[in-house]
């Protein structure tokens, strides 16, 4: 049937007959790979609801039909590529010289593929760039930026797009996959000397500890499972308040786990209970940068290294 076709169109059109064959078989060559691309997705489609797999054999199909496609494109138009390890040699020595950056973020994309070091979905950051990777291609990959201008790595609104050759030459910082599904926060808290630290440092516990205690049992379970692949020294995954000591009061800073995505909300759901517990007791005040201004007269203070004062003088107090 193809056969007459092509005669049909050669005749019609005045085509040569080899060319019309090549094109009918082009033809029919792409509209079968679509055909079976399409079924392939159907059955995933029936078989699925989750988005990533369903857009993981999206981008999948894609690339095996047009690498199929090329190769019996190449079959079809040019007979002098009889084998296809010729075909191939020649068209990545053609590539290699004129298409150098090109290939290398194809190389790029192999290596994304292949190692893994992020996937569609997870929260990355790669040199000065940092975002949720929200697509994957041969060339580069895209980032819904998170952080810039933006406190606690929320999104900026814009769409960064990423040579897939930066992966050869900039370290990959994954915040959601890997050996681990969360982040440490830390939150720190001044108060002044005169307070009572030892109450202050309770009540810092006990808000930490309500806050980020039920994520330690999960973590334990994904370290554990991570250490069949990396050497792992297992850190204290307790929510935990330590003790510091500034210029200006005692710093006790809460250490706790969180969601990669969660970090600005439980920052602001700790403070905002921490606000309240603080504002209960009378023995716990915050530091903060003051200014005291005082008179060594009316002090009681007439001299000073044996010389009298007068007038008054100024001392930053903290």
């Amino acid at each position: 049937m193809t056969q007459q076709i092509s005669e049909l169109l050669s005749a019609a059109m005045n085509i040569p007959g080899k060319f019309s064959g090549k094109l009918m078989s082009s033809l029919a060559v792409i509209l079968l790979l679509m055909l079976l691309r399409t079924l392939v997705l159907k059955a995933v489609w029936r078989r699925t609801e989750a988005f990533q797999i369903r857009y993981r054999w999206r981008k999948f199909s894609n690339y095996v039909a047009f690498f199929l496609a090329l190769l019996f494109l190449g079959r079809v138009w040019f007979e002098e590529f009889q084998s296809v390890a010729t075909f191939l040699g020649l068209l990545s020595a053609g590539l290699a010289i004129a298409l150098r950056d090109p290939l290398v973020n194809l190389a790029g994309w192999i290596f994304i593929l292949w190692r893994r070091p992020f996937s569609v979905g997870d929260r990355i950051q790669i040199g000065t760039h940092a975002g949720d990777v929200i697509d994957t291609r041969i060339f580069q990959f895209t980032l819904m930026e998170i952080g810039g201008w933006v406190d606690a790595d929320q999104s900026t609104g814009r769409i960064v797009h990423v040579p897939n050759s930066k992966v050869f030459t900039e370290p990959q910082i994954n915040y959601t996959e890997g050996w681990f599904d969360y982040i440490w926060n830390e939150i720190p808290v001044l108060v002044t000397f005169e307070s009572n630290w030892k109450k202050a440092k309770e009540i810092l516990a006990e808000i930490v500890e309500r806050h980020a205690g039920h994520l330690v049992t999960p973590a334990q379970f994904k370290m554990k499972e991570s250490s069949r692949q990396f050497m792992i020294f297992s850190p204290n995954l307790a929510p935990s308040v330590f003790t510091a000591v500034l210029d200006s009061g005692v710093l006790l800073t809460m250490r706790y786990l969180c969601d990669p995505r969660r970090r600005r909300d439980s920052t602001g759901e700790i403070w905002e209970e921490v606000l309240d517990r603080f504002a209960e007791c009378d023995a716990i005040d915050f530091a903060y940068p003051t200014r005291r201004f005082f008179d060594n007269v009316r002090e009681g203070k007439h001299t000073v290294s044996g010389a009298t004062v007068a007038g008054h003088t100024e001392k930053p107090h903290m």
